[in-house]
């Protein structure tokens, strides 16, 4: 048997060992709640948004406020609302105290600080280097309402926005109004601007919409018959309009406005699609096929609600020889980036026919009419051109009447599934 001895040396080792496994483990100690402390810092300071309905401004020319709703309906949910339109919103994304809410196809976003009042940031869209002022407070409303409407605007109204300046273009207002309550558009021979929402306070109209792409507010000074008034676009562009009640007053033809120049009956282009791809009208996809060419971009409202009919009926009537063909006018600035955002919109509602990219960098319609020279011009986006099973182009279609014109709409929709019928039984 072997007996251990301690000795004066070992016996100081030994506790100059266990003092120094003391001073490490409190040294752990200190580290973990260090960093625990941080953690639950960090943590402390992350903010959601809270449930719930909101009023939104966006600052405009003029110090004027542009105000939409939305309701947040869970920490990564809202609606936005512009009248009988309901825009789902699920990215959204968090950062301490701040959000980052990205509209649905379009590439604006919100981005904002969360405070104990609400929201406090900017309205961005990159392509065109904007920011706008935003703030959000926890309401209701949309516009206060201070004075009981002196005058019913119901009605088809005579527009003319510019009026007098050079540029000056001519609208439809289509309004209906219950009590302070003011839903409708304007149409233009372009298109429409889409679901206007807003009221009447004594003598005055307010009307706005937003949807991540366009934030339109309308103001004017009316009687039972005239407006006078202004129309801004985000904090960039502010013109004057005036109008009067006429309900038999209608816009020019939207199938006279652009044609194809003399000495032509058919279309020639060549684009790339996703995968560098280059497509044209000579493929054998679209021999002997009715084929449905939409001027488009990603940026664009009216784009999107016609994108949305196109592509339901495509798919609806994807046993018969129709084909539909989009090419993309895009305003980002790479053609990485303009394919995404055309990614975007494919998944969003669901595209299945090609959509092919014609031009990055500009929404300038002269730039894109040099894409198509055989036309007299472009003058909208949307345009939708209509190609027989020969190739020969039938029918030239300029903007679109969305489903904010209601009947118009509808109207729209018979004539455009009659006509392609007509085109296939040729």
């Amino acid at each position: 048997m072997t007996w251990f001895i301690f000795s004066t040396k070992n016996y100081t080792f030994i506790c100059k060992f266990i003092a120094d496994l003391k001073s490490i483990f409190m040294r752990l100690l200190v580290v973990v709640g260090l960093v625990f402390l941080s953690f639950y810092s960090c943590q402390k300071e992350s903010k959601i948004l809270a449930f719930g309905m909101y009023k939104a401004e966006l600052t405009v020319q003029d110090n004027q406020k542009l105000p939409f709703n939305f309701y947040v309906q869970s920490s990564n949910k809202l609606i936005i609302y512009n009248a009988e339109e309901e825009i789902q919103v699920t990215d959204i994304r968090y950062k301490n105290d701040s959000v980052i809410i990205q509209t649905p196809v379009f590439e604006g976003y919100l981005k904002a600080k969360i405070t104990d009042n609400g929201l406090n940031g900017e309205f961005v869209k990159e392509s065109y280097d904007r920011i706008v002022p935003f703030k959000a407070i926890k309401s209701e409303h949309r516009f206060e309402v201070t004075k009981e409407p002196a005058h019913q605007i119901s009605g088809n109204w005579e527009t003319v926005f510019s009026k007098h300046l050079e540029g000056e273009y001519i609208a439809k207002g289509i309004f209906k109004q219950y009590g302070t309550s003011v839903t409708g558009t304007f149409r233009t021979t372009t298109g429409d601007y889409r679901y206007l929402q807003g009221v009447v306070d004594g003598d005055s109209l307010k009307l706005s919409t937003f949807d991540g792409a366009h934030a339109f507010l309308f103001v004017a000074k009316i009687t039972d018959s005239t407006m006078v008034g202004e129309f801004y676009s985000g904090n960039h562009w502010k013109e004057p309009f005036v109008a009067k009640l006429n309900n038999g007053y209608e816009l020019p033809s939207a199938e006279k406005l652009t044609y194809l120049k003399e000495g032509y009956d058919t279309l020639e282009f060549t684009f790339p699609d996703e995968n560098n791809k280059m497509v044209s009208l000579e493929d054998k996809r679209f021999k002997d096929k009715v084929v449905i060419l939409q001027i488009m971009g990603t940026w664009c409202p009216n784009c999107l609600d016609e994108s949305r009919y196109l592509s339901k009926y495509y798919q609806e009537n994807s046993n018969k020889n129709i084909e539909v063909i989009a090419l993309a006018f895009e305003v980002a600035k790479t053609k990485e980036k303009a394919f995404q955002g055309i990614q975007r919109l494919k998944d969003k509602i669901g595209i299945e026919y090609p959509v092919l990219l014609a031009q990055i960098g500009s929404e300038d319609k002269k730039l894109a009419h040099e894409k198509l020279p055989m036309l007299n011009h472009i003058i909208s986006f949307p345009t939708t051109i209509f190609i027989d099973k020969k190739g020969v182009v039938r029918k030239i279609h300029t903007g679109f009447n969305g489903p904010a014109t209601g009947k118009l709409y509808d109207d729209f929709k018979v004539e455009f599934e009659a006509y392609v019928e007509k085109l296939l039984k040729e």
